[in-house]
């Protein structure tokens, strides 16, 4: 998958999402999706989807008891899964795509999306610092463990 920005929403109005290179192609604005080809496109199950239903962050028209999904339930369902990808939670998800509700602009969104994502960011760095301290200490209890061993005369290669 190639992280590219379309800027589709419900109303097909601006909204930073990455989409599959295969959106690159001329899309018709009024295509509907079945939950299987969503499903197949993005390499998910139709539960999934269903559960991202449920939680609000998708809402497909219902003709009987076929979902039908819009172009920008697509393009939302795409910026859903990158932002789990990234790392934001459910909950995040849905603020930043609610955003888009209170500022057409899509500033506002634009801003909140930077925030966190600079959130993010820290936390991973900081994890990573953590995670590299961690790494060394482990390398000083093999060193002084693997100097123990050959000064018992064992060798700590062989088991």
């Amino acid at each position: 998958m190639i992280d590219v920005y379309v800027n589709v929403n419900y109303d097909n109005s601006t909204m930073p999402v990455a989409a599959p290179a295969a959106s690159q192609t001329q899309r018709d604005p009024q295509r509907i999706y079945s939950i299987a080809e969503l499903a197949r496109e993005f390499a998910i199950t139709a539960r999934t989807i269903r559960f991202y239903e449920d939680e609000g962050l998708i809402k497909p028209r219902r003709q009987g008891l076929t979902r039908l999904y819009s172009v920008g339930d697509r393009t939302r369902l795409g910026w859903i899964l990158r932002g789990k990808r990234l790392g934001f939670t459910l909950a995040e998800i849905k603020e930043l795509l609610d955003l888009y509700q209170v500022d057409r602009t899509g500033v506002q969104q634009l801003r909140e999306l930077l925030r966190r994502s600079r959130l993010h960011i820290d936390d991973l760095q900081r994890r990573r610092r953590d995670l590299d301290a961690q790494i060394q200490e482990f390398k000083d209890v093999e060193s002084h463990v693997t100097a123990e061993l050959k000064k018992r005369g064992v060798d700590p290669e062989n088991d």
